[in-house]
Protein backbone atom coordinates (compact mmCIF):
# COMPACT_ATOMS: atom_id res chain seq x y z
CA UNK A 1 0.00 0.00 0.00
CA UNK A 2 1.50 3.41 -0.96
CA UNK A 3 1.22 5.70 1.32
CA UNK A 4 -1.24 8.84 1.53
CA UNK A 5 0.33 12.05 -0.27
CA UNK A 6 2.41 9.92 -2.24
CA UNK A 7 2.72 9.34 -6.06
CA UNK A 8 4.41 6.46 -7.45
CA UNK A 9 4.89 7.65 -11.40
CA UNK A 10 4.63 4.91 -13.76
CA UNK A 11 8.77 3.32 -14.94
CA UNK A 12 10.25 5.16 -18.17
CA UNK A 13 7.84 8.09 -17.97
CA UNK A 14 8.87 11.53 -16.87
CA UNK A 15 6.61 14.48 -15.86
CA UNK A 16 6.22 17.69 -18.03
CA UNK A 17 7.48 19.96 -15.32
CA UNK A 18 10.76 18.15 -14.64
CA UNK A 19 11.55 17.80 -18.71
CA UNK A 20 10.73 21.51 -18.99
CA UNK A 21 13.26 22.10 -15.98
CA UNK A 22 15.97 19.86 -17.37
CA UNK A 23 15.38 21.19 -21.16
CA UNK A 24 16.48 24.85 -19.61
CA UNK A 25 19.27 23.84 -17.45
CA UNK A 26 20.81 22.14 -20.16
CA UNK A 27 20.30 25.36 -22.76
CA UNK A 28 21.37 27.25 -19.74
CA UNK A 29 24.52 25.59 -19.73
CA UNK A 30 25.12 25.66 -23.61
CA UNK A 31 24.87 29.36 -23.66
CA UNK A 32 27.59 29.99 -20.99
CA UNK A 33 29.87 27.16 -22.63
CA UNK A 34 29.12 29.55 -25.91
CA UNK A 35 29.44 32.67 -24.16
CA UNK A 36 32.94 31.09 -22.81
CA UNK A 37 34.35 30.13 -26.03
CA UNK A 38 33.58 33.41 -27.59
CA UNK A 39 35.06 35.64 -25.04
CA UNK A 40 38.36 33.24 -25.63
CA UNK A 41 38.34 33.72 -29.42
CA UNK A 42 37.58 37.33 -28.80
CA UNK A 43 40.98 37.82 -26.89
CA UNK A 44 42.48 35.39 -29.56
CA UNK A 45 46.18 36.23 -30.89
CA UNK A 46 44.80 36.01 -34.12
CA UNK A 47 43.14 39.01 -34.68
CA UNK A 48 43.15 40.14 -38.60
CA UNK A 49 39.99 40.21 -40.44
CA UNK A 50 39.03 37.80 -43.41
CA UNK A 51 38.01 38.31 -46.37
CA UNK A 52 35.55 34.80 -47.06
CA UNK A 53 34.97 33.41 -50.70
CA UNK A 54 31.47 34.07 -51.88
CA UNK A 55 31.25 30.56 -53.31
CA UNK A 56 32.47 29.23 -50.11
CA UNK A 57 31.23 26.07 -48.84
CA UNK A 58 30.96 24.76 -44.79
CA UNK A 59 32.75 21.48 -44.81
CA UNK A 60 29.90 19.65 -44.00
CA UNK A 61 28.55 20.85 -46.98
CA UNK A 62 31.66 19.40 -49.13
CA UNK A 63 31.68 16.30 -51.60
CA UNK A 64 34.33 13.43 -50.80
CA UNK A 65 36.27 14.48 -53.78
CA UNK A 66 35.87 18.35 -52.80
CA UNK A 67 36.54 17.12 -49.07
CA UNK A 68 40.10 15.39 -50.41
CA UNK A 69 41.09 17.68 -52.70
CA UNK A 70 40.88 20.20 -49.95
CA UNK A 71 43.06 18.17 -47.36
CA UNK A 72 45.58 17.67 -49.63
CA UNK A 73 45.85 21.21 -50.66
CA UNK A 74 46.18 22.28 -47.29
CA UNK A 75 48.85 19.18 -46.28
CA UNK A 76 51.13 20.62 -49.34
CA UNK A 77 50.60 24.34 -48.92
CA UNK A 78 53.09 24.65 -45.82
CA UNK A 79 53.21 28.33 -46.53
CA UNK A 80 49.53 28.89 -46.19
CA UNK A 81 47.66 29.34 -43.05
CA UNK A 82 44.48 27.81 -43.91
CA UNK A 83 42.50 29.38 -41.17
CA UNK A 84 42.33 32.33 -43.90
CA UNK A 85 40.37 32.59 -47.14
CA UNK A 86 41.47 35.73 -49.23
CA UNK A 87 38.80 37.38 -51.84
CA UNK A 88 40.32 40.23 -53.73
CA UNK A 89 36.67 41.66 -54.50
CA UNK A 90 36.14 41.53 -50.62
CA UNK A 91 39.79 42.64 -49.96
CA UNK A 92 41.34 46.46 -50.39
CA UNK A 93 44.68 44.82 -50.77
CA UNK A 94 45.59 49.25 -51.17
CA UNK A 95 44.56 50.00 -47.87
CA UNK A 96 46.58 48.69 -45.27
CA UNK A 97 50.43 49.26 -43.74
CA UNK A 98 54.16 48.47 -43.99
CA UNK A 99 55.03 46.32 -40.44
CA UNK A 100 58.89 45.53 -40.07
CA UNK A 101 58.82 41.74 -39.01
CA UNK A 102 62.95 40.77 -38.52
CA UNK A 103 61.46 37.15 -38.81
CA UNK A 104 60.58 37.40 -42.14
CA UNK A 105 63.51 36.05 -44.52
CA UNK A 106 63.05 36.46 -47.81
CA UNK A 107 62.84 33.08 -50.33
CA UNK A 108 65.92 34.10 -52.20
CA UNK A 109 68.44 36.22 -52.87
CA UNK A 110 70.39 38.08 -55.40
CA UNK A 111 73.13 35.43 -55.10
CA UNK A 112 70.94 32.03 -54.93
CA UNK A 113 68.83 32.79 -58.09
CA UNK A 114 71.01 33.04 -61.11
CA UNK A 115 67.85 34.89 -63.16
CA UNK A 116 68.27 38.86 -61.65
CA UNK A 117 69.59 41.36 -64.00
CA UNK A 118 72.25 43.25 -62.60
CA UNK A 119 70.06 46.27 -62.67
CA UNK A 120 67.90 44.76 -59.47
CA UNK A 121 70.88 42.99 -57.78
CA UNK A 122 71.35 45.56 -54.99
CA UNK A 123 73.25 43.26 -52.71
CA UNK A 124 75.69 42.30 -55.41
CA UNK A 125 76.06 45.79 -56.64
CA UNK A 126 76.83 46.98 -52.90
CA UNK A 127 74.22 47.31 -51.18
CA UNK A 128 74.33 46.73 -47.31
CA UNK A 129 71.84 47.56 -45.29
CA UNK A 130 69.33 44.90 -45.12
CA UNK A 131 65.97 46.30 -43.56
CA UNK A 132 64.28 46.73 -46.74
CA UNK A 133 64.00 42.63 -46.89
CA UNK A 134 61.67 42.64 -43.74
CA UNK A 135 59.13 44.73 -44.02
CA UNK A 136 55.65 43.12 -44.37
CA UNK A 137 52.83 44.72 -45.78
CA UNK A 138 49.69 43.85 -44.06
CA UNK A 139 46.32 44.79 -45.52
CA UNK A 140 43.52 46.70 -42.72
CA UNK A 141 40.73 44.62 -43.90
CA UNK A 142 41.85 40.86 -44.51
CA UNK A 143 44.77 38.80 -44.01
CA UNK A 144 47.10 38.45 -47.30
CA UNK A 145 48.28 34.96 -48.00
CA UNK A 146 52.35 34.17 -47.45
CA UNK A 147 53.87 33.38 -51.23
CA UNK A 148 53.83 29.35 -51.25
CA UNK A 149 56.05 27.83 -54.51
CA UNK A 150 54.52 24.88 -53.86
CA UNK A 151 51.00 26.51 -54.29
CA UNK A 152 52.17 28.52 -57.28
CA UNK A 153 53.50 25.74 -59.62
CA UNK A 154 50.52 23.87 -58.66
CA UNK A 155 48.36 26.45 -60.54
CA UNK A 156 50.99 26.48 -63.00
CA UNK A 157 50.95 22.93 -63.86
CA UNK A 158 50.36 22.55 -67.65
CA UNK A 159 50.18 26.26 -68.32
CA UNK A 160 51.96 29.28 -69.75
CA UNK A 161 52.05 32.40 -67.40
CA UNK A 162 53.03 35.51 -69.44
CA UNK A 163 54.12 38.66 -68.18
CA UNK A 164 54.15 41.81 -71.09
CA UNK A 165 55.42 45.21 -70.40
CA UNK A 166 58.18 47.34 -69.92
CA UNK A 167 61.20 46.68 -67.55
CA UNK A 168 59.19 47.19 -64.02
CA UNK A 169 57.16 44.09 -65.82
CA UNK A 170 60.72 42.15 -66.04
CA UNK A 171 61.40 43.10 -62.51
CA UNK A 172 57.93 41.48 -61.71
CA UNK A 173 58.71 38.29 -63.70
CA UNK A 174 62.04 38.08 -62.52
CA UNK A 175 60.83 38.25 -58.74
CA UNK A 176 57.98 35.50 -59.75
CA UNK A 177 60.94 33.32 -61.42
CA UNK A 178 63.04 33.73 -58.23
CA UNK A 179 59.89 32.59 -55.62
CA UNK A 180 59.50 29.64 -56.97
CA UNK A 181 62.64 28.08 -58.51
CA UNK A 182 64.51 27.31 -55.72
CA UNK A 183 61.99 24.07 -55.02
CA UNK A 184 62.88 22.95 -58.66
CA UNK A 185 65.46 20.73 -59.05
CA UNK A 186 68.35 21.72 -61.59
CA UNK A 187 67.61 19.24 -63.97
CA UNK A 188 63.60 20.24 -64.04
CA UNK A 189 64.39 23.90 -65.20
CA UNK A 190 65.71 26.08 -68.00
CA UNK A 191 65.67 29.61 -69.26
CA UNK A 192 65.98 31.16 -72.79
CA UNK A 193 66.91 34.80 -72.85
CA UNK A 194 65.69 36.45 -75.52
CA UNK A 195 65.64 39.83 -76.46
CA UNK A 196 62.14 40.39 -76.79
CA UNK A 197 60.78 36.92 -75.82
CA UNK A 198 62.03 35.04 -72.47
CA UNK A 199 61.44 31.88 -71.29
CA UNK A 200 62.01 30.01 -68.23
CA UNK A 201 60.53 26.13 -68.42
CA UNK A 202 59.53 23.93 -65.62
CA UNK A 203 59.48 20.41 -67.36
CA UNK A 204 58.21 18.70 -64.44
CA UNK A 205 55.07 20.85 -64.10
CA UNK A 206 54.94 20.91 -67.99
CA UNK A 207 54.47 24.95 -67.33
CA UNK A 208 56.57 28.42 -68.60
CA UNK A 209 56.60 31.76 -66.89
CA UNK A 210 57.54 34.03 -69.86
CA UNK A 211 58.09 37.81 -70.49
CA UNK A 212 57.70 39.91 -73.63
CA UNK A 213 59.08 43.41 -73.90
CA UNK A 214 56.68 45.73 -74.90
CA UNK A 215 56.79 49.07 -73.01
CA UNK A 216 53.79 50.44 -74.24
CA UNK A 217 51.42 47.69 -75.47
CA UNK A 218 51.08 49.28 -78.74
CA UNK A 219 53.89 49.53 -81.52
CA UNK A 220 56.15 52.19 -81.56
CA UNK A 221 59.55 53.40 -83.58
CA UNK A 222 61.63 52.52 -80.39
CA UNK A 223 59.99 49.46 -78.95
CA UNK A 224 63.26 47.25 -80.51
CA UNK A 225 65.91 49.87 -81.61
CA UNK A 226 65.48 51.67 -78.13
CA UNK A 227 65.49 55.56 -78.71
CA UNK A 228 67.23 57.31 -75.85
CA UNK A 229 65.96 60.69 -76.34
CA UNK A 230 61.88 60.41 -76.05
CA UNK A 231 61.28 63.58 -78.00
CA UNK A 232 62.28 61.19 -81.14
CA UNK A 233 59.95 58.73 -79.88
CA UNK A 234 56.91 58.02 -82.19
CA UNK A 235 53.74 55.94 -80.94
CA UNK A 236 51.54 54.20 -83.41
CA UNK A 237 48.26 54.21 -81.35
CA UNK A 238 46.21 51.63 -83.26
CA UNK A 239 48.40 49.20 -83.65
CA UNK A 240 49.07 45.81 -81.60
CA UNK A 241 48.59 43.24 -84.10
CA UNK A 242 52.45 42.62 -84.51
CA UNK A 243 52.94 42.07 -81.03
CA UNK A 244 50.00 40.63 -80.04
CA UNK A 245 50.08 37.17 -81.95
CA UNK A 246 52.74 36.13 -79.64
CA UNK A 247 50.22 36.56 -77.02
CA UNK A 248 47.13 34.41 -78.21
CA UNK A 249 46.76 31.23 -76.47
CA UNK A 250 49.05 31.92 -73.43
CA UNK A 251 46.38 30.67 -69.95
CA UNK A 252 47.93 33.54 -68.37
CA UNK A 253 48.55 37.05 -69.01
CA UNK A 254 49.52 39.87 -66.62
CA UNK A 255 50.18 43.22 -68.83
CA UNK A 256 51.43 46.61 -67.41
CA UNK A 257 52.29 50.13 -69.11
CA UNK A 258 53.19 53.21 -67.64
CA UNK A 259 56.69 54.42 -67.12
CA UNK A 260 57.49 54.81 -70.84
CA UNK A 261 54.94 57.23 -71.05
CA UNK A 262 56.16 59.34 -68.04
CA UNK A 263 58.20 61.76 -70.00
CA UNK A 264 56.97 64.86 -69.44
CA UNK A 265 56.49 65.71 -73.02
CA UNK A 266 53.45 65.86 -75.06
CA UNK A 267 52.91 62.09 -77.15
CA UNK A 268 54.33 61.69 -80.81
CA UNK A 269 51.18 59.78 -82.13
CA UNK A 270 50.46 58.51 -85.62
CA UNK A 271 47.42 55.86 -87.14
CA UNK A 272 47.94 53.55 -89.93
CA UNK A 273 51.06 53.57 -91.05
CA UNK A 274 54.78 54.81 -90.06
CA UNK A 275 55.32 55.36 -93.55
CA UNK A 276 54.98 59.59 -93.25
CA UNK A 277 57.51 59.48 -90.18
CA UNK A 278 58.16 62.48 -88.18
CA UNK A 279 55.41 64.14 -90.97
CA UNK A 280 52.69 62.07 -90.31
CA UNK A 281 52.37 62.54 -86.60
CA UNK A 282 50.17 64.92 -83.98
CA UNK A 283 51.28 65.08 -80.17
CA UNK A 284 48.83 64.86 -77.74
CA UNK A 285 48.94 65.02 -73.93
CA UNK A 286 50.04 61.96 -72.26
CA UNK A 287 46.76 60.69 -70.61
CA UNK A 288 44.62 60.58 -74.17
CA UNK A 289 47.92 59.18 -76.11
CA UNK A 290 47.63 56.48 -73.49
CA UNK A 291 43.54 56.50 -73.38
CA UNK A 292 43.76 55.85 -77.14
CA UNK A 293 46.34 53.02 -76.67
CA UNK A 294 44.79 51.25 -73.60
CA UNK A 295 41.72 51.09 -75.81
CA UNK A 296 43.74 49.32 -78.68
CA UNK A 297 44.64 47.18 -76.26
CA UNK A 298 40.99 46.24 -74.59
CA UNK A 299 39.91 45.61 -78.11
CA UNK A 300 42.65 43.39 -78.90
CA UNK A 301 41.65 41.67 -75.46
CA UNK A 302 37.92 41.53 -75.86
CA UNK A 303 37.74 40.30 -79.68
CA UNK A 304 41.08 37.87 -79.50
CA UNK A 305 40.46 36.25 -75.28
CA UNK A 306 38.53 33.74 -74.72
CA UNK A 307 37.87 33.99 -70.80
CA UNK A 308 37.06 30.25 -70.39
CA UNK A 309 40.68 29.41 -71.23
CA UNK A 310 42.61 32.38 -70.44
CA UNK A 311 42.71 34.75 -67.60
CA UNK A 312 43.28 38.43 -67.66
CA UNK A 313 45.82 40.54 -65.05
CA UNK A 314 46.99 43.94 -65.79
CA UNK A 315 49.46 45.72 -62.67
CA UNK A 316 48.64 48.91 -62.00
CA UNK A 317 51.97 51.68 -62.89
CA UNK A 318 54.45 51.63 -60.05
CA UNK A 319 55.66 54.67 -58.35
CA UNK A 320 58.61 56.66 -59.35
CA UNK A 321 60.41 58.35 -56.35
CA UNK A 322 62.63 61.27 -57.84
CA UNK A 323 61.60 63.90 -56.07
CA UNK A 324 62.48 63.48 -51.78
CA UNK A 325 60.18 66.85 -51.23
CA UNK A 326 56.73 64.68 -51.97
CA UNK A 327 57.55 63.17 -48.64
CA UNK A 328 58.94 65.93 -46.76
CA UNK A 329 62.92 65.37 -47.50
CA UNK A 330 64.00 68.77 -48.38
CA UNK A 331 67.38 68.24 -47.70
CA UNK A 332 67.41 64.97 -49.59
CA UNK A 333 67.70 63.67 -53.26
CA UNK A 334 65.74 61.81 -55.43
CA UNK A 335 65.30 57.96 -53.21
CA UNK A 336 69.42 57.89 -52.31
CA UNK A 337 70.50 56.98 -49.10
CA UNK A 338 66.63 56.21 -48.07
CA UNK A 339 66.01 53.41 -46.12
CA UNK A 340 62.60 53.49 -44.23
CA UNK A 341 59.73 53.35 -45.80
CA UNK A 342 57.06 56.75 -46.01
CA UNK A 343 54.86 56.54 -42.61
CA UNK A 344 52.21 58.91 -43.76
CA UNK A 345 48.75 57.15 -44.57
CA UNK A 346 48.11 57.37 -47.76
CA UNK A 347 51.22 59.23 -49.16
CA UNK A 348 50.73 59.86 -52.56
CA UNK A 349 53.57 61.63 -54.74
CA UNK A 350 54.24 63.02 -58.01
CA UNK A 351 55.64 60.00 -59.69
CA UNK A 352 52.23 58.36 -59.78
CA UNK A 353 49.82 59.75 -62.25
CA UNK A 354 45.90 59.99 -61.03
CA UNK A 355 45.25 60.57 -64.57
CA UNK A 356 46.84 57.37 -65.73
CA UNK A 357 45.38 55.38 -63.02
CA UNK A 358 41.84 56.61 -64.41
CA UNK A 359 42.42 55.65 -67.49
CA UNK A 360 43.01 52.27 -66.85
CA UNK A 361 39.85 51.96 -64.39
CA UNK A 362 37.58 53.40 -67.05
CA UNK A 363 38.60 51.42 -69.73
CA UNK A 364 38.70 48.15 -67.89
CA UNK A 365 35.25 48.41 -66.87
CA UNK A 366 34.01 48.76 -70.35
CA UNK A 367 35.53 45.63 -71.02
CA UNK A 368 33.62 42.64 -71.97
CA UNK A 369 36.16 40.59 -70.68
CA UNK A 370 37.28 40.31 -67.15
CA UNK A 371 40.74 41.92 -66.19
CA UNK A 372 41.80 41.61 -62.66
CA UNK A 373 43.71 44.77 -61.84
CA UNK A 374 47.18 43.90 -59.63
CA UNK A 375 46.65 47.15 -57.31
CA UNK A 376 50.37 47.36 -56.73
CA UNK A 377 50.78 51.70 -56.32
CA UNK A 378 49.51 52.73 -53.34
CA UNK A 379 51.65 50.04 -51.00
CA UNK A 380 54.33 50.70 -53.41
CA UNK A 381 54.46 54.48 -52.63
CA UNK A 382 55.67 54.52 -49.18
CA UNK A 383 58.60 52.27 -49.88
CA UNK A 384 60.73 54.65 -51.43
CA UNK A 385 63.93 52.47 -49.79
CA UNK A 386 62.95 49.65 -51.83
CA UNK A 387 64.70 51.41 -55.18
CA UNK A 388 67.79 50.13 -56.73
CA UNK A 389 69.41 53.70 -56.13
CA UNK A 390 73.09 53.85 -56.52
CA UNK A 391 73.35 50.08 -56.01
CA UNK A 392 72.90 49.56 -60.09
CA UNK A 393 74.01 49.90 -63.36
CA UNK A 394 73.85 52.15 -66.50
CA UNK A 395 75.02 51.10 -70.01
CA UNK A 396 75.90 47.63 -68.76
CA UNK A 397 78.48 48.60 -66.29
CA UNK A 398 78.23 49.07 -62.82
CA UNK A 399 78.66 52.55 -61.11
CA UNK A 400 81.99 53.74 -59.58
CA UNK A 401 82.51 54.66 -56.55
CA UNK A 402 82.72 58.02 -57.37
CA UNK A 403 79.28 58.11 -59.36
CA UNK A 404 77.54 56.08 -55.85
CA UNK A 405 78.20 59.41 -54.34
CA UNK A 406 76.08 61.79 -57.00
CA UNK A 407 72.57 61.50 -56.29
CA UNK A 408 72.16 62.39 -59.46
CA UNK A 409 72.76 58.90 -60.31
CA UNK A 410 70.01 57.16 -58.16
CA UNK A 411 67.93 55.00 -60.04
CA UNK A 412 64.42 55.52 -58.59
CA UNK A 413 62.20 53.50 -60.90
CA UNK A 414 63.31 49.57 -60.48
CA UNK A 415 63.35 47.77 -57.41
CA UNK A 416 65.68 45.82 -55.63
CA UNK A 417 65.48 41.85 -56.05
CA UNK A 418 64.41 40.56 -53.56
CA UNK A 419 62.44 43.27 -52.17
CA UNK A 420 59.25 45.25 -53.37
CA UNK A 421 58.25 43.21 -56.67
CA UNK A 422 58.15 40.18 -54.29
CA UNK A 423 55.07 41.68 -52.04
CA UNK A 424 53.45 42.07 -55.83
CA UNK A 425 53.45 38.88 -56.48
CA UNK A 426 52.40 37.50 -53.11
CA UNK A 427 49.15 39.74 -53.95
CA UNK A 428 49.11 38.23 -57.31
CA UNK A 429 49.35 34.65 -56.45
CA UNK A 430 46.72 35.60 -54.04
CA UNK A 431 44.52 36.08 -56.76
CA UNK A 432 45.09 32.97 -58.56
Amino acid sequence: MIPSGLMKYPRGKFSLPIIVITVCVLVFIAVLYTERLSFISSKSIFKFKTCTRKNFKPKSMLSEDEKRKKEENVVNASWIDDRFDFDSEECNVANGKWVFNQSIKPLYNDTSCPYIDRQFSCVKNGRTDSDYHHWEWQPEDCTLPQFNPELALRKLKGKRLLFIGDSLQRNQWESFICLVEWIIPEKHKSMKQGRIHSIFKIKEYNATIEFYWAPYLVESNSDINIIGDPRKRIIKVDAIMDRATNWSGVDILVFNTYVWWMSGLRIKSVWGSFANGEEGYEEFDTPIAYKLALKTWANWVDSTINPNKTRVFFTTMSPTHTRSEDWSNKEGMKCFNETQPVKKKKHWGTGSDKRIMSVVSKVVKKMKVQVNLINITQISEYRIDGHSSIYTETGGKLLSEKERRNPQNADCIHWCLPGVPDTWNQIFLAML
